[in-house]
């Protein structure tokens, strides 16, 4: 990574108001609980991961925490202003949705490329909020040294492909029937997006 990705990272403000009712920062240790209970709502359902079981705090704790350690794969959560709330530092927001950003490839070269993963709280979906943290992980990108950013999305999870289709994403490949769904077998659609500081706002 750059040393200018890094000088960006480290003078960020810790938070970022997205809306009157949404803010969004960096997770924290503490934050791990509440990104596993929204991450294993989505288990059930089998449209956002190939998980088949719920997972534990103990599984998970290592990929948060080399999310934590990376300056360039961070995990973002947003956070429900609650109405009338004076003193953000002494009251403990609710998160309602969090992204990442991975590794698409665990080998050197492919660190300019990601791939994105978006999760909400079953009670804030269908909101637009999927969308407005989507867009706002796309304005990151660029100091985070990522030139490509990758979305993996089963072809039966439409609402999920048409909201990236909307920011632009394209399909860079099709995989059939690489996963057994205990009920049925799905196929995967790659989404890609090149990513410039420049065309990424009004996408």
């Amino acid at each position: 990574m750059s040393d200018v990705a890094l000088n960006v990272i480290a003078t960020a403000p810790l938070t970022h108001q997205l809306t009157q009712q949404f803010m969004v920062q960096r997770a924290s240790k503490e934050d791990l609980a509440e990104v596993l209970a929204i991450y294993n709502q989505s288990i059930p359902g089998k449209q956002a991961t190939a998980n088949l079981a719920l997972v534990t705090l103990e599984e998970r704790t290592a990929w948060f925490d080399e999310h934590l350690d990376s300056p360039t794969r961070p995990i973002y959560v947003v956070k429900a202003l609650l109405e009338g709330d004076a003193d953000r530092q002494s009251t403990k927001l609710p998160i309602v949705a969090w992204g990442s950003f991975s590794d698409l490839y665990a080998r050197t070269a492919y660190h300019i490329s990601t791939e994105i993963s978006i999760y909400l709280n079953q009670d804030y979906q269908s909101k637009g909020l999927g969308s407005l943290l989507t867009r706002w992980m796309l304005t990151q990108a660029p100091s985070l040294g990522i030139r490509n950013i990758v979305a993996l999305i089963f072809a039966h999870n439409q609402p999920s492909l048409g909201l990236f289709r909307k920011l632009g994403f394209e399909q860079w490949g099709y995989m059939p029937e690489v996963c057994d769904m205990d009920g049925f077998i799905a196929d995967v659609v790659m989404l890609g997006k090149a990513v410039a500081s420049d065309n990424i706002a009004d996408n």
